[in-house]
């Protein structure tokens, strides 16, 4: 069974697949925002494709741990694609991703400005994270 991690925003959603196995986590296609019907379709395709029996979806959290607009949008995004997919979904606190993907992709010398990057590589974080936590 493969796991699918979003980094959920409201321009691009960052998106990580993990192997088969459930032991690395593999960035996809960054997906750009269109509209709530196409994102959800576009995720729905993706998840019967590669057999998904799971999602992990980053929470971005205030650093004092508080719940943010954006978290309540991350947090219904995740049910509604859950409840349209029929995979169950959990909430993973995401902090300092963003973050620690900009200073990864500095120090690997990938471009960190290209549209996608830097999302896709939260994504991965996000999953590695995870899966880390799984044992």
């Amino acid at each position: 069974m493969r796991i699918l991690a979003l980094d959920y925003g409201r321009r691009r959603i960052g998106v990580a697949l993990s192997d088969p196995l459930g032991i690395m986590a593999h960035g996809q296609e960054t997906l750009t925002r269109v509209n709530i019907r196409t994102d959800m379709l576009t995720l729905k395709n993706l998840i019967a494709d590669q057999g998904v029996g799971q999602i992990v979806v980053g929470l971005p959290l205030h650093m004092t741990g508080k719940e943010s607009e954006i978290s309540r949008e991350a947090r219904s995004f995740a049910f509604r694609l859950s409840e349209e997919s029929g995979v169950p979904f959990l909430m993973w606190d995401e902090r300092m991703s963003s973050m620690e993907a900009n200073r990864y992709l500095a120090e690997s010398g990938r471009p960190k400005n290209k549209v996608g990057n830097i999302d896709r590589m939260a994504a991965e974080l996000i999953l590695n994270s995870y899966l880390g936590a799984l044992g």
